[in-house]
């Protein structure tokens, strides 16, 4: 892998580098990176409408500091929606995979709702096995061989893992396509339950209610397109906000930080890169604070 070029002494300097082929498993995707440069105050992490699984094995450790000052070292997941987190470290090399919340609970052998959109220990989930994935890909030779790794450990779980309600799996993937702008009531409707089942059935497999599962999926692609220079009034206007006070409030809500402030995120600029898959309107030019370098997975 090649380093990456950093314009700005403050920028996180990666080296990023992505599976030649998808998962296995439906709703998974992985990314691998490489630290050589980060400063001791970090970067402060976006939430994703996945839950997050980070397998470390690098020389120095990954750290991730909440809101509240709670921290987290090495290995960890975080749960749908996570609050506003910075994550520091320097010389780390990790496994990132996002996983869609349908196929969470099966994987991680919780429940999202147990985490609570917080940002747990993997130790603390896993046990041995965690410290057995971070052996195995510190030995493997090449990002392909982790990322093989990687996916047969996710495989393995979910097909011992207890599945999602089949409604509760289309309700999550209507909320995904309509792009968090559909009514609740409507969603129940379609499924042919009651607003509180689907409330109660969501909430405890998916680890968020339907609506804030629709409003962190708006906010999504809105923190994108920020982060892509449209303009905050189009952005609202287009994401179903009432208006732009309604977006702010959000991105305030998932951030603790302003619109403007969102759209220059460093970690926002290499979500295209390591995702590729993402929809035209995420694309954007690559800003001069961060370059990231990429490689293929044989590297």
């Amino acid at each position: 892998m090649r380093p990456a070029v950093s314009e700005r002494d403050d920028a996180a300097v990666w080296d990023v580098a992505r599976p030649a082929r998808p998962s296995q498993l439906a709703g998974v995707s992985m990314a691998g990176f490489r630290d050589r440069g980060m400063t001791t105050v970090g970067h402060r992490a976006i939430p994703h409408p996945a839950v997050t699984l980070v397998l470390e094995f690098g020389a120095g450790p990954l750290i991730v500091d909440d809101a509240v000052g709670r921290q987290q070292r090495g290995s960890l997941v975080a749960g749908l929606g996570f609050g506003a987190v910075r994550v520091r470290g320097e010389n780390f090399e990790a496994v990132q995979v996002r996983l869609s919340p349908v196929s969470a609970r099966a994987v991680l052998g919780v429940s999202p709702a147990d985490l609570d959109g917080a940002v747990a220990a993997l130790d603390d989930l896993w046990g041995r096995q965690a410290s057995r994935i971070r052996e195995q890909l510190s030995d493997a030779s090449s990002w392909a061989e982790r990322f093989a790794l990687t996916d047969m450990l996710l495989a393995r779980r979910h097909q011992a893992g207890s599945p999602v309600d089949p409604e509760v799996s289309w309700a999550w993937n209507r909320i995904l396509v309509g792009r968090g702008q559909i009514r609740i009531d409507r969603l129940a409707a379609e499924v042919g339950w009651s607003r509180k089942r689907l409330w109660s059935r969501f909430h405890s497999q998916i680890g968020l209610p339907p609506k804030r599962a629709a409003t962190l999926v708006r906010f999504d692609r809105a923190a994108h397109r920020l982060a892509a220079g449209v303009d905050v009034a189009r952005v609202a206007a287009d994401g179903g906000y009432a208006d732009q006070s309604h977006l702010h409030r959000d991105v305030v809500a998932f951030t603790g930080v302003t619109p403007a402030t969102v759209a220059c995120e460093p970690w926002l600029a290499v979500d295209d890169i390591a995702w590729p898959n993402r929809k035209a309107s995420h694309q954007r030019n690559e800003r001069p604070a961060l370059r990231a370098a990429t490689t293929s997975a044989h590297a």
